[in-house]
Protein backbone atom coordinates (compact mmCIF):
# COMPACT_ATOMS: atom_id res chain seq x y z
CA UNK A 1 0.00 0.00 0.00
CA UNK A 2 1.35 3.44 -0.89
CA UNK A 3 1.73 6.58 1.28
CA UNK A 4 -1.03 8.24 -0.02
CA UNK A 5 -3.35 4.91 -0.03
CA UNK A 6 -2.22 4.36 3.75
CA UNK A 7 -3.66 8.43 4.55
CA UNK A 8 -6.76 7.81 2.20
CA UNK A 9 -7.70 4.74 4.05
CA UNK A 10 -7.19 7.13 7.61
CA UNK A 11 -9.05 9.94 6.16
CA UNK A 12 -12.22 7.88 5.04
CA UNK A 13 -12.19 6.01 8.68
CA UNK A 14 -12.35 9.13 10.24
CA UNK A 15 -14.77 10.62 8.07
CA UNK A 16 -16.72 7.49 8.01
CA UNK A 17 -17.23 8.25 12.10
CA UNK A 18 -18.24 11.37 11.70
CA UNK A 19 -21.21 10.14 9.18
CA UNK A 20 -22.77 7.18 10.00
CA UNK A 21 -25.02 8.45 13.05
CA UNK A 22 -25.75 10.55 10.52
CA UNK A 23 -26.56 8.74 7.81
CA UNK A 24 -28.69 5.52 9.93
CA UNK A 25 -30.78 8.41 11.34
CA UNK A 26 -31.53 9.72 8.32
CA UNK A 27 -32.75 6.03 6.82
CA UNK A 28 -34.51 5.24 10.05
CA UNK A 29 -36.50 8.29 9.00
CA UNK A 30 -37.19 7.50 5.60
CA UNK A 31 -38.44 3.99 6.67
CA UNK A 32 -41.91 2.99 6.67
CA UNK A 33 -41.44 0.62 9.13
CA UNK A 34 -38.96 -0.77 11.91
CA UNK A 35 -35.91 -2.42 10.33
CA UNK A 36 -33.86 -4.79 11.47
CA UNK A 37 -30.08 -4.54 11.33
CA UNK A 38 -29.42 -6.48 7.95
CA UNK A 39 -31.97 -4.39 6.14
CA UNK A 40 -30.48 -1.39 7.18
CA UNK A 41 -27.15 -2.27 5.87
CA UNK A 42 -28.84 -3.46 2.28
CA UNK A 43 -30.30 -0.38 1.96
CA UNK A 44 -27.23 1.73 2.94
CA UNK A 45 -25.07 -0.79 0.60
CA UNK A 46 -27.59 0.01 -2.41
CA UNK A 47 -28.14 3.46 -1.52
CA UNK A 48 -24.28 4.34 -1.45
CA UNK A 49 -23.20 1.78 -4.72
CA UNK A 50 -21.35 -0.37 -2.69
CA UNK A 51 -18.91 1.82 0.02
CA UNK A 52 -20.28 0.16 2.62
CA UNK A 53 -19.82 -3.15 1.08
CA UNK A 54 -18.27 -5.24 3.83
CA UNK A 55 -19.02 -3.19 6.41
CA UNK A 56 -22.28 -4.45 7.77
CA UNK A 57 -20.82 -4.89 10.93
CA UNK A 58 -19.50 -1.66 12.09
CA UNK A 59 -23.14 -0.63 11.77
CA UNK A 60 -24.36 -2.42 14.82
CA UNK A 61 -22.06 -0.46 17.31
CA UNK A 62 -23.41 2.76 15.89
CA UNK A 63 -27.36 1.16 15.74
CA UNK A 64 -26.38 0.41 19.77
CA UNK A 65 -25.23 3.83 20.41
CA UNK A 66 -28.20 5.55 18.53
CA UNK A 67 -30.36 3.14 20.92
CA UNK A 68 -28.54 4.42 24.16
CA UNK A 69 -29.33 7.90 23.19
CA UNK A 70 -32.80 7.49 22.99
CA UNK A 71 -32.28 8.35 19.33
CA UNK A 72 -33.89 5.05 18.15
CA UNK A 73 -36.23 2.50 19.71
CA UNK A 74 -35.63 -1.25 19.45
CA UNK A 75 -37.59 -4.13 20.25
CA UNK A 76 -37.16 -8.08 19.40
CA UNK A 77 -39.58 -10.15 17.33
CA UNK A 78 -39.36 -14.00 16.79
CA UNK A 79 -38.19 -14.89 13.22
CA UNK A 80 -38.67 -17.71 10.92
CA UNK A 81 -35.43 -17.43 9.35
CA UNK A 82 -33.57 -18.04 12.85
CA UNK A 83 -32.80 -16.48 15.70
CA UNK A 84 -34.86 -13.22 17.06
CA UNK A 85 -34.10 -10.06 15.58
CA UNK A 86 -33.61 -6.60 16.77
CA UNK A 87 -35.54 -4.14 15.17
CA UNK A 88 -35.22 -0.38 14.98
CA UNK A 89 -37.13 2.50 14.76
CA UNK A 90 -36.70 6.36 14.79
CA UNK A 91 -38.07 8.61 17.70
CA UNK A 92 -39.33 11.81 17.82
CA UNK A 93 -36.29 12.56 19.72
CA UNK A 94 -34.06 10.91 17.03
CA UNK A 95 -35.85 12.96 14.41
CA UNK A 96 -35.14 16.11 15.96
CA UNK A 97 -31.89 15.58 16.53
CA UNK A 98 -31.42 14.58 12.52
CA UNK A 99 -32.92 17.57 11.60
CA UNK A 100 -30.01 19.27 13.75
CA UNK A 101 -27.41 17.12 12.37
CA UNK A 102 -28.29 17.13 8.84
CA UNK A 103 -28.63 21.88 9.24
CA UNK A 104 -24.86 21.15 10.75
CA UNK A 105 -23.59 18.88 8.06
CA UNK A 106 -24.82 21.24 5.46
CA UNK A 107 -23.06 23.86 6.90
CA UNK A 108 -19.89 22.08 7.36
CA UNK A 109 -20.34 20.70 3.76
CA UNK A 110 -20.76 23.89 2.44
CA UNK A 111 -17.82 25.74 3.97
CA UNK A 112 -15.20 22.72 2.88
CA UNK A 113 -16.36 22.79 -0.36
CA UNK A 114 -15.73 26.54 -0.11
CA UNK A 115 -12.52 25.96 0.82
CA UNK A 116 -11.82 23.40 -1.60
CA UNK A 117 -12.70 25.32 -4.43
CA UNK A 118 -10.00 27.52 -3.66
Amino acid sequence: MSDTEVHLKKFEKELAAGTVSLVLLAVMAAAHEPLYGYQIAKRLEHDADGVLAGKQSALYPVLRNLSAAELLDTFMQPSEAGPPRRYYRITPLGRKVLREWATAWVSTRRFVDSILKE
